[in-house]
C-alpha cells in the first residue's frame, strides 16, 4: 500500500533531521544532511549508510533527482513528503526533490590506506563550510588521495561542506586531527608537508612537488599556525601581484594541486 506523503512539519523523523543543522547533533549521533540529487548519489556509489531519505516527487525534475529516487524509493527508510516537509529539512536553497540523512565516515589517521607515492591535502583551520567543501572538490578533481582537516573549526560534514563539495566528500578519504598529530604523522610516513606561507622565500613554480606529497593550507584570514613553521616542513609561496595579500583558500589549493599533478606527470628523468 503506498503511503500518501508526510506533511507534517512536526512529524518525529522531519524534526530529528531538522536537528541536524547543529553540530552537536551531527556529533552526537553520526548522522548529517545531504541535500541535492548529485550529492546523493555520490554518497550512494561510496556506500554510505542512509538513516532516511526524504523524497518530494513533485521537485524531482532533472535525471539525478529521478535516478537517486529509483535507487531509494523502495527502501523502508524512504518517506514520500511534501514540497514543504522537503523544504524544512533541507539545507540549500537549491531543491533536487532528495534529502537524505546518512551516517557520516568517522576516520582517524590511522585508518587511511594510501598509495606509495601519496598526495594529500591538508586544510587547518578553515572555519566556513564552504570554503572547506570547495577544497574538496578540488582535491578530488586534482586526484589527491585524502584530506585531512588540522584543527578544524567546522566539522567536515557539515551539510554546506557536503554540497560545496558537490558530494565529492564521498569519494576521499577525509580524516579530522590535531595540526601536531598531522605534521607527526606525516614526517613520520616519508610524506613531505609543502606548506603555503604568504612570505616563503620560494615561488611555488621553484619548488619541487613530485614524491609522497601534502600540500598544506590555512584560512584566509590567519592563514597557518605556528605548528607549520616547522623546520620539517617546505613553505611555498604564490606570487600576489595587486592589493590583496591573499586567495580564497580553493583557489590556493587548486594552483599548488594542479602544479604537483604537473610535475608528477613529467618522466622522471626530465624533472621539472
Amino acid at each position: 500500500m503506498i503511503q500518501p506523503p508526510i506533511t507534517s512539519l512536526t512529524n518525529t523523523r522531519v524534526k530529528a533531521a531538522v536537528r541536524l543543522r547543529d553540530r552537536r547533533e551531527r556529533e552526537l549521533t553520526g548522522l548529517t544532511i545531504v541535500d541535492g540529487a548529485r550529492e546523493n548519489l555520490r554518497a550512494l556509489d561510496a556506500g554510505a549508510r542512509v538513516e532516511t531519505a526524504f523524497l518530494a516527487d513533485d521537485l524531482l525534475h532533472t535525471p539525478d533527482a529521478h535516478e537517486v529516487a529509483n535507487r531509494l524509493r523502495h527502501r523502508s527508510s524512504t518517506l514520500a513528503v511534501s514540497a514543504a516537509v522537503l523544504a524544512k529539512v533541507a539545507y540549500g536553497e537549491r531543491s533536487d526533490g532528495v534529502v537524505a540523512i546518512v551516517e557520516a565516515p568517522r576516520l582517524e589517521l590511522a585508518d587511511l590506506v594510501l598509495p606509495d607515492d601519496p598526495l594529500i591535502v591538508v586544510v587547518e583551520g578553515v572555519e566556513k563550510p564552504g570554503n572547506l567543501g570547495a577544497v574538496l572538490r578540488t582535491a578530488d578533481g586534482a586526484g589527491a588521495d585524502a584530506v585531512i582537516a588540522a584543527d578544524p573549526r567546522t566539522d567536515p560534514f557539515n551539510p554546506n561542506a557536503i554540497r560545496a563539495s558537490l558530494g565529492t566528500i564521498f569519494a576521499l578519504p577525509v580524516v579530522s586531527a590535531t595540526s601536531a598529530e598531522t605534521i607527526d604523522w606525516l614526517v613520520d610516513r616519508g610524506i613531505r608537508p609543502v606548506a603555503a606561507i604568504v612570505d616563503a622565500t620560494t615561488d611555488y613554480i621553484a619548488a619541487d612537488l613530485r614524491g609522497p606529497l601534502a600540500v598544506v593550507l590555512g584560512s584566509e584570514a590567519e592563514g597557518l599556525s605556528a605548528a607549520w613553521h616547522d623546520p620539517r616542513v617546505t613553505a611555498v609561496s604564490i606570487a600576489m601581484h595587486g592589493i590583496a595579500d591573499s586567495l580564497n583558500v580553493s583557489i590556493a589549493a587548486a594552483i599548488l594541486l594542479y602544479e604537483a599533478a604537473r610535475q608528477r606527470s613529467l618522466p622522471t628523468d626530465r624533472g621539472h
